[in-house]
């Protein structure tokens, strides 16, 4: 299907932006469609209830420009990340989190995710725990994508230990960056699921967004940013603390963390779960624990962990 779309008594710079980079921000949210601007004209080809969607928001484009005296690429990302408010969050933690750069939404796909995203706006600091791939990260992260997008924050900033998963990487060529990208490639992944390539690079340019190793949180005070703590079943109490007590006014803190995959030399050196039993009963803080029945990749990761609860459990009562 093909549709055209005028633009009516305004010039197109003013919707599509210098260099069209507002439209580019625009098309990202619909990888399916092809759309081309001649003149005052869109041309829009792809499926109808693509094309239908596209031009409901682009609709919400135009008038937003009426009632604005100049649009922005922030424009773009409220109109499709900024309609779900904190309270319908609140009631109801399967609302639409963000889009992703498919296009398609990022939602909490299960009960407990359900429960975190609701935590996010009752606490200010939330443990996530549980095993590997029921999504504990990704939903951090989507809640700060979210957050910064509606600026609600000034900055993300997501750190993990570099603690080697029992492999030694050895000596890595590089400069700092270059070694300890390994340790951090599962946040990358996870942002370029939500935020275009470009705009990224520009967010990790410019400082928006941030990703070091947990070491290089001493000293800092964190203020209006999200800062999320990944696998930190492999932090010891010590700088499980350090890291907490960066918090400044107005920020978010997500500590996510699997404490039966414990990588440190000795595993009970692990500060995770005695942190979060020394902090149970301190208003603002949200604990949320997930099972093997929230895993969310493919249905196989599910019965591999099982299989090797069942085995470690089977060596405990030996």
């Amino acid at each position: 299907m093909k549709k055209t779309i005028t633009l009516e008594a305004m010039d197109p710079i003013e919707i599509f932006g210098v260099g069209n980079k507002i439209l580019e921000e625009f098309c990202t949210y619909f990888p399916g469609l092809k759309v081309v601007a001649r003149g005052n004209e869109l041309i829009v080809e792809g499926k109808s209830s693509q094309i239908e969607e596209f031009n409901i928001r682009f609709g919400e484009l135009v008038e937003r420009r009426h009632r604005k005296m100049n649009l922005t690429v922030y424009d773009v990302e409220d109109i499709f990340d900024g309609e779900h408010s904190a309270g319908k969050f609140r009631l109801s933690g399967d609302a639409i989190i963000v889009h992703g750069t498919d296009g398609k939404p990022i939602r909490a796909r299960n009960k407990t995710q359900q429960e975190m995203v609701k935590a996010y706006f009752d606490s200010d600091l939330i443990f996530a725990v549980g095993p590997a791939g029921t999504g504990k990260t990704y939903v951090a992260i989507a809640l700060a994508v979210r957050a910064l997008k509606n600026r609600e924050i000034k900055r993300i900033i997501l750190t993990r230990p570099a603690v080697e998963a029992g492999e030694r990487l050895g000596f890595l060529p590089g400069d700092l960056k270059d070694k300890l990208d390994p340790y951090l490639q599962p946040l990358y992944d996870a942002l370029g699921d939500m935020i275009p390539s470009k705009r990224l690079q520009e967010f990790m340019t410019d400082g928006t967004i941030q990703i070091a190793p947990l070491a290089y949180m001493r000293g800092r005070t964190l203020d209006r940013a999200c800062v999320i703590l990944d696998e930190a079943q492999n932090t010891n109490i010590g700088q499980l603390k350090m890291f907490l007590t960066r918090m400044g006014p107005n920020a978010k803190f997500i500590v996510t963390g699997d404490a039966s995959q414990v990588d440190l030399p000795n595993k009970e050196d692990s500060g995770l779960l005695k942190g979060i039993d020394l902090l149970r009963d301190i208003k603002g803080i949200s604990t949320i624990f997930f099972s093997n029945e929230d895993i969310v990749r493919h249905p196989l990761v599910g019965k591999i962990v099982k299989a090797f609860d069942k085995r470690r459990k089977e060596q405990d009562d030996k």
